[in-house]
């Protein structure tokens, strides 16, 4: 294995949530003399068949007379039980209740555990407490949800579910909770402007998305919350928070009789509802849009993208494949040697896809000294082009490949992880095989297929800019951009030897639960 590769395998591990409690792990082995006896016992790494390494968890689709979505996966290893539901109900459904009600989902999450009609705030905290249990709700702008871990034994599952949609059903949202995030908000607007990266985030979000939902900020602005009531917040829970716009996912120690079980009591102990329609699709923007953030510093800070596509395109594989390559994959990406290694303008550059219901966000970022800003625009902006413009380089290919398929175990290496898997492919209408399907989807993209996806959802002549930074000559930037376009040449494609990806059902890359952190302002 060469160095290169083997820096890409790190990285991508590194990356994973669950590599923190691997190492933790390992340490407390190393400092128990016991865990010496083991060693012998320990079968050569030579004997683990690529195929057992790749081995996905056996995913069940479990059936109901409601029609809700139930994936289950069943760990008989550890004496847990993880159950998550998905509702179709982020802050991008925040109007549905009502015009400029930017934050309603954000805060129905955080107001969630404050006390029901028979529980105060702290007799909930204290009860989940007693039975081992851990709760959570979360707003993201696609998906609210919610998370329960809890011991295997019967009588303390049953007693932390009830718990669980007492909460759910019966949550008060209490006026005094309200003001208490009022106060809060204001403290996190001057945190705000102090900054940068979440200055740009929601500038980014605005500019590209208009009036999309996709627009505003997950915990909405100080003047929308404002207009937030325990009513509208009630309101929020009849029409989203029902059994038919939620998926469920369970993993752990049950049989598929029990998660069959479980899943039809929490479907029916809900109000059943509606699904909530699909959002619009929102409009790529021409040519380039600079926009400048006042930022006194000596640092400034770059962001340039465009929208992209949604979770469910057919090229989504091979964009996330090329984005590794890109600025995904740390050393060994493109604008990290090209920013930063070669020049030294930035510590880190990165390049991500978001991928949502609608199109998602395309984007690269980075920061460096005001004395470098232009510079290093031209550069990074170059290297787009170049990557759009020239052949994929293959060796680069077959290297991000492999260190993707190494680290593919990492996403289902604890029942957590695997749990939030199954809540999104349930959320994104995924097949039930999808983790299994994963690998052989990789292997199958060709350069010709990644190059096709590059040239057609990327697009250097089509950015929107944002830079916070001291002063920034605008004009001399856009001149800079426009000097670099020429002319990019379709890809040239044998149609007897592409390989094209698969509808998007057929399609596998494994998930994580959504990233994007709610911004105030």
């Amino acid at each position: 294995m060469n160095n290169t590769l083997l820096v890409l395998i790190l990285t991508s591990l590194l990356s994973s949530p669950a590599f923190a409690d691997i190492v933790d792990q390992s340490v407390a082995e190393q400092d128990d003399p016991s865990q010496l006896k083991s060693i012998s016992q320990l079968s050569s790494l030579k004997n683990i068949s690529k195929s057992t390494a790749e081995q996905a968890p056996y995913v069940h689709d479990l059936k109901n007379a409601n029609q809700v979505r139930t994936l289950f996966v069943e760990s008989q290893a550890l004496p847990i039980v993880d159950i998550q539901l998905t509702f179709n109900a982020g802050s991008a459904q925040d109007e549905r209740i009502g015009k400029g009600l930017f934050g309603i989902a954000n805060m129905a999450a955080n107001l969630m555990t404050e006390g029901t009609e028979n529980y105060t705030a702290a007799q909930i905290a204290n009860t989940f407490e007693q039975l081992g249990a851990q709760f959570s709700v979360k707003a993201y702008r696609d998906m609210f949800v919610v998370r329960l871990r809890v011991m295997s034994d019967p009588q303390k599952m049953q007693s932390a579910i009830n718990l669980m949609l007492e909460v759910l059903n019966h949550a008060t949202f209490n006026p005094s909770s309200l003001n208490l995030i009022y106060s809060n908000t204001q403290v996190g607007q001057r945190q705000l402007q102090e900054n940068p990266n979440r200055l740009i985030d929601i500038k980014l979000y605005r500019t590209l998305y208009g009036t999309h939902p996709y627009a505003e900020p997950i915990t909405g602005t100080h003047a929308s919350i404002r207009k937030i009531t325990p009513a509208l917040l009630k309101q929020f829970r009849q029409e989203l928070l029902v059994a038919q716009n939620m998926n469920i996912a369970m993993t752990g120690q049950l049989t598929t009789q029990q998660a069959s079980d479980l899943s039809i009591k929490i479907i029916q102990s809900l109000p059943q509802g509606h699904a909530a329609p699909p959002l619009v699709q929102p409009k790529l923007q021409q040519g380039f849009n600079i926009q400048h953030i006042p930022y006194q510093s000596t640092q400034s800070y770059v962001t340039m993208g465009h929208l992209g596509v949604s979770r469910n395109d057919p090229d989504q594989l091979a964009l996330e494949l090329a984005n590794q390559m890109l600025g995904g994959s740390g050393f060994n990406s493109l604008l990290m040697k090209e920013l930063r290694v070669k020049r030294g303008y930035t510590y880190g550059a990165y390049s991500t896809f978001s991928f949502t219901q609608t199109s998602g966000i395309f984007s690269l970022n980075y920061s460096t000294q005001q004395d470098q800003l232009m510079d290093s625009i031209r550069v990074a902006h170059q290297t787009l082009l170049d990557f759009v413009k020239q052949p994929i380089d293959k060796k680069q290919l077959e290297e991000t490949r492999s260190g993707m398929l190494l680290a593919f175990p990492m996403t289902y290496s604890s029942n957590a992880n695997i749990n939030a898997q199954l809540g999104s492919i349930g959320f994104y209408g995924l097949p039930s095989d999808y983790l299994s399907k994963y690998p052989e989807q990789l292997r199958k993209l060709t350069a010709q297929d990644v190059q096709r996806a590059i040239r057609t959802h990327i697009h250097p002549d089509n950015l929107t800019v944002i830079i916070a930074s001291e002063k920034l000559d605008k004009e001399q930037l856009l001149k800079d951009l426009q000097n670099h376009l020429e002319p990019i040449k379709p890809v040239q494609i044998d149609p007897q030897i592409i390989h094209p990806l698969k509808p998007s059902q057929d399609s596998a890359e494994p998930l994580h639960s959504q990233t994007d952190t709610p911004a105030s302002i």
